[in-house]
């Protein structure tokens, strides 16, 4: 007889005793042999009864139940056959939906045969250590800002019809509420022409509709609409915060200095959050007061922000500047020796950096070559991720094998490195996608936004397995370093980067692990 055959017939042999042995310690019943004698094997006891465990386990916000026991074949095919639980690749065992028509049909089906513990059902969540926690003295909790609850979000985009015309589209996600708000609102009817709400008014009808959905709904504007009245940009920046009878308001004269100082956009987003954190975080106090305040109050109030430990070295310096200038150039309070404020000191820390052979995991880990060339040109010319979705078709001159990196941060105008894979990607991706205006686009046109950007980056990250924490702006760092293990002169790499002072590129030479390898470790040489 075939060798296979036996060894087949021998492990079928084993799995009957298996089963049969299985069966008579879960059941506990006496052998069909002893059929006419009196139960020699007590039923169900203590030291022979298998148990069932029930844990809580919670799945996508529903609630679920985990089950498990101790190895026994007998009892996992009892689980397979219950049609109210299922095996879970997820979290590798059986489980079912938390209810109490399933616990009662688990206890009819174990009934006799095992023993169903939920002492671990109901059991308290277990506690873990918390992240540093600063223990601050009574009234120094900042809660002077707080986020009201989520509304429903209303879109406004741009759009060109067929005849020229630019229309101004309304989109939301389903919600009976906004539809109705949007039924009666002057400012905004339902076009049959384009099959969804329009703004009548045009431009001048968005200050009509933000008062219409104060407190209702949240307005958000596409980053091709630019708001030159700064009302009305107050209002929109101040939507989500929580507006209670004590809210201060940012003074529009700040605002319009800023804009009139030339200030980018994102500066003046900042400086006004800032300076509204700091006015409600002293609302208790009259105007008046607060405007006549000098160093010391300013000082006091950094030091509390400083003393929680959750905010960093720049936003503290951030909310200094921002403040600074209200009482500098708003108020005028020149007398005022805000150059004499505290300032925390600023950490050494170094950047981060990848390899290039993590580097070209990123890469190759994209799903399409429009995201393929935009993380491309973040690495191969050290571009900021504003500055990548700034980018005009026209910027690309390959005749000169430059990107030519219009109003970067500073406003400051610069050209770096084209190179030559990247040149192919982008003119497959010219080819394929045929870009109206920016070289990289949104779905529906206009410009690409930074925030899809860093989704893209994240996606990358994870299809990757790149576990290190890194941002979009992390190739930047990693394309300094690169050039400069690779024997650039670091006056080039200043001038590629577009850094005003040498000193900031300098800490470049800090991460770099050029020569490194001649050097050898004592440790090498026990």
């Amino acid at each position: 007889m075939d060798l296979g055959k036996v060894l087949n017939r021998v492990n079928f042999f084993i799995r009957i005793l298996t089963d049969v042995y299985a069966y008579i310690t879960v059941r506990a019943w006496p052998l069909p042999y002893f059929s006419g004698m009196k139960n020699i094997v007590p039923a169900a006891t203590a030291y022979n009864t298998p148990t069932l465990y029930l844990n809580a386990l919670e799945h996508a916000g529903k609630r679920f139940i985990k089950i498990w026991h101790k190895p026994n074949p007998f009892l996992s095919r009892m689980l397979k056959e219950a049609g109210w639980i299922k095996f879970s690749k997820t979290y590798t065992c059986f489980v079912m939906h938390r209810s109490a028509q399933a616990l009662e049909s688990t206890y009819a089906h174990f009934h006799g045969v095992a023993k169903v513990n939920t002492q671990y059902l109901d059991r308290a969540p277990r506690l873990t250590v918390t992240k540093n926690l600063a223990v601050l003295a009574p009234g120094q909790a900042n809660t002077a800002l707080e986020k009201c609850a989520a509304l429903p979000v209303l879109k406004v985009r741009s759009r060109q019809a067929e005849n020229g015309d630019v229309v101004l589209i309304l989109s939301f996600a389903h919600n009976q509420e906004l539809y109705k708000l949007l039924k009666a609102s002057k400012a905004a009817a339902w076009s049959a022409v384009y099959s969804c709400f329009v703004l009548e008014e045009g431009l001048s009808g968005l200050q009509h509709l933000a008062n219409e959905l104060e407190g209702k709904a949240w307005l958000w504007l596409g980053q091709e609409l630019k708001v030159k009245d700064l009302s009305l940009m107050r209002q929109l920046w101040e939507q989500t915060y929580r507006k209670d009878a004590g809210f201060v308001t940012c003074p529009l004269v700040y605002l319009e200095k800023l804009v009139l100082l030339n200030y980018s956009r994102n500066t003046i987003r900042i400086y006004h959050s800032l300076l509204l954190r700091f006015l409600n975080w002293h609302k208790d106090k009259e105007l008046a007061a607060l405007q006549a305040f000098g160093e010391e109050e300013i000082n006091a109030y950094h030091r509390v922000m400083v003393q929680t430990g959750t905010y960093s070295h720049s936003f503290v310096n951030q909310s200094i500047n921002a403040i600074k200038f209200y009482y500098q150039r708003s108020l005028g309070r020149i007398e005022v020796r805000l150059k004499d404020v505290e300032r925390p000191e600023k950490p050494d820390s170094l950047p981060t950096v990848l390899s290039k052979q993590d580097v070209g995991k990123i890469l190759a880990a994209t799903e399409n070559l429009k995201h393929k060339c935009m993380l491309q040109l973040l690495y191969a010319g050290g571009l900021r991720i504003g500055e990548v979705v700034n980018l005009k078709i026209s910027d690309v001159q390959s005749a000169r094998n430059v990107l030519f990196i219009r109003g970067g941060k500073g406003k400051k105008d610069r050209t770096t490195l084209l190179s030559q894979k990247l040149l192919e990607s982008l003119r497959a991706y010219y080819k394929m996608y045929k870009p109206q205006d920016w070289l990289f686009e949104g779905q529906y046109g206009g410009q690409y936004t930074s925030d899809s950007i860093r989704n893209v980056f994240k996606a990358c990250l994870v299809r990757a397995g790149i576990r290190q924490k890194v941002t979009p702006h992390t190739l930047r760092h990693s394309f300094a370093t690169h050039l400069l293990e690779q024997g650039t002169d670091l006056r080039y790499i200043q001038a590629l980067l577009g850094h005003r002072n040498s000193k900031t590129t300098e800490i470049y030479t800090h991460v770099t692990t050029h020569a490194l390898d001649k050097i050898m470790s004592p440790l090498d040489n026990l």
